[in-house]
């Protein structure tokens, strides 16, 4: 069995002006990230990667396409984000055979008005025995309605023995503490890792076994060396990290609407000229201006540079 202890970069899916994925740049961009020292791995297909709106075929050449071009250590996770269990476990199926190390189960959105914890226990159940391969739980924000599992769902789902590590996103410190001590007693080799991209300072304090978050894709090396400095008790370092880490999370998590997280995500790789545009599959139009200037003071915060004003 795989370590799968680290930080792992969230990848974004480029585009170009159709809406068509831009292979030549998603290849630069996975191979950026995967070769960065102190970088564990990827999670491609999560909502950083609009898991939400590509269709399962695309899903599937995303990981064939990432574990060609990324090296052997590389650990590759793919989310896997289907209303219907029988598509999920098939696809989950082709990501393994095309070389996904781990599979995220993200909860569908239609969770979020749903309180069936014997649906909840049976989609993931159907998937871990079909696959027989690590699974990763992925444990949603307080402020996503139902999507967030309760104790007694949590509880069950940990027991499902392909289970090896959680997203845990409650996104609240006092929620993230209590669903690790649940996690521990319970089965204690599961990695909590803490993914609350604001909280991520007080969680590494608490304790965590690495983090996959999108951040990683903007500021790697602040993500790597909060995490470092925590393991090495460095804590004044830590609060260094955290400086840098904070303007960047508030400006694209911190701010309403949360849904603009990953179209801000994009944009500021457009902005310090990591990918020439910050085109969304979907139907949303492009940040206004006061969104912006937002992400481009929170970037400069960070120390980066912004070299690409054409928004």
């Amino acid at each position: 069995m795989k370590n799968f202890n680290g930080i792992y970069a969230a990848t974004i899916v480029p585009m170009d002006q159709d809406g068509n994925i831009n292979k030549i740049v998603l290849v630069d961009h996975l191979k950026e990230f995967s070769n960065i020292e102190g970088m564990t791995g990827l999670l491609i297909n999560g909502h950083a990667g609009e898991n939400y709106i590509l269709n399962k075929e695309e899903q599937i050449e995303l990981v064939k396409i990432t574990r060609s071009v990324v090296s052997k250590e590389t650990i590759v996770v793919s989310g896997l984000n289907f209303e219907c269990s029988n598509t999920a476990s098939e696809v989950a199926q082709q990501m393994v055979k095309n070389g996904a190390d781990s599979i995220m189960i993200f909860p569908p959105f239609s969770w979020a008005l749903l309180n069936d914890e014997d649906l909840i226990f049976n989609h993931h159940n159907l998937i871990a025995k079909k696959i027989k391969s690590p699974i990763m739980l992925y444990q949603a924000s307080i402020n996503a309605g139902l999507m967030a599992y309760n104790p007694a769902t949590l509880e069950r789902l940990i027991n499902i023995s392909e289970i090896v590590a959680i997203k845990e996103g409650s996104w609240e410190t006092a929620k993230y503490d209590f669903n690790r001590r649940l996690t521990k007693r319970i089965r204690p080799e599961v990695a909590v890792m803490a993914s609350g991209d604001e909280h991520l300072l007080s969680c590494f304090m608490i304790g965590s076994e690495g983090s996959l978050v999108s951040l990683a894709i903007i500021i790697p090396d602040a993500i790597i060396g909060l995490y470092k400095s925590i393991i090495n008790k460095n804590f004044e370092e830590a609060i260094r990290y955290h400086n840098i880490i904070y303007p960047l999370a508030k400006a694209i998590y911190g701010t309403k609407p949360a849904g603009y997280a990953t179209a801000r995500l994009k944009t500021c790789l457009k902005l310090i000229g990591k990918i020439p545009n910050d085109k969304m599959r979907n139907a949303m139009e492009p940040l206004n201006k006061v969104e912006i200037e937002n992400l481009k003071k929170a970037i400069s915060s960070a120390g980066l540079i912004t070299i690409n004003n054409s928004n």
